[in-house]
């Protein structure tokens, strides 16, 4: 009895579009799952427990962790995660794997690390998923390629690469859209301080593309919260004398290279959205 309930949650759950879920209702469904899981003995894997729970358990946890990134709640993702660690470690002689659900909900926790800026774990992440026998080609895989391509695209500064990746019909699927303007405002943030060290200045109207902001307004929105001064036209560096002081060094001279390359690769990119614009 109990596990036929449990069976008609799980479908109810599984059968609702992402978008027309909400998660007052979802949490609801999720919230009698679990008490049905408890009543069943099968919250966590047991050498006891049927092949038929532990599928049943595994699909509760992840229908929860999908409607937690819905909500924009990572603490309530990262316990769910947690909670299917259990059963994604189970061989497959005793749980078959569902790699297609199991990749997207792996993919959603690489992506909430990087958007966390916690790197060492998103790479012991990808060191458990290397051993593990669930996938043949990680990188080439759907949902799990894509939060790899964005983190080594980050560490290059190719943010171009990373915005274009961002817009919308490129992500997976619709819960990694929730990362995205996280990610961008990440990269603002990163441009801005690339400009701080590479340049003394520049004009508001090239700093509006290189931000990717959608007005001049909302630059001066952004320059004021960055101590930036406006004046003629021009957005002046708060940094620019240290700047040019660390450039009299090797090392300054390096790093000022490297954020003049991604300044010039962020500029390129935006010019050439203005031209298909």
């Amino acid at each position: 009895m109990a596990e036929r309930q449990l069976t008609q949650i799980v479908g109810q759950l599984k059968s609702q579009s992402p978008s027309s879920q909400s998660y007052a209702g979802a949490a609801s469904l999720l919230s009698k799952a679990k008490l049905l899981l408890l009543q069943l003995n099968a919250l966590t894997p047991s050498p006891s427990t049927p092949q038929s729970l532990l599928t049943l358990a595994r699909e509760t946890y992840e229908q929860g962790a999908l409607a937690s990134i819905r909500a924009k709640n990572p603490d309530a993702f990262t316990r769910y995660v947690s909670q299917l660690s259990a059963f994604y470690e189970l061989p497959a002689s005793v749980l078959p794997p569902n790699p297609a659900e199991q990749s997207k909900v792996t993919g959603l926790y690489l992506l909430l690390l990087l958007t966390q800026g916690k790197y060492a774990e998103f790479h012991s992440e990808l060191e458990g998923l290397a051993a593990r026998a669930t996938w043949s080609d990680i990188e080439g895989d759907r949902y799990l390629g894509y939060p790899i391509r964005l983190e080594r695209w980050l560490m290059e500064g190719s943010y171009d690469r990373v915005w274009r990746a961002m817009k919308q019909g490129e992500t997976p699927c619709e819960e990694y859209g929730v990362f995205s303007e996280i990610l961008r405002s990440q990269i603002r943030n990163e441009i801005a301080s690339s400009s701080e060290r590479a340049y003394p200045s520049l004009p508001l109207s090239s700093t509006k593309s290189l931000l990717f902001l959608d007005s001049e307004g909302a630059v001066v929105e952004f320059a004021r919260n960055r101590n930036w001064t406006i004046k003629d036209g021009q957005i002046i560096f708060p940094t620019a004398g240290a700047a040019g002081e660390a450039a009299g060094e090797e090392g300054g001279e390096q790093e000022q290279e490297v954020s003049q390359m991604v300044i010039e690769n962020a500029l390129g990119y935006a010019r050439q959205l203005e031209t298909i614009v």
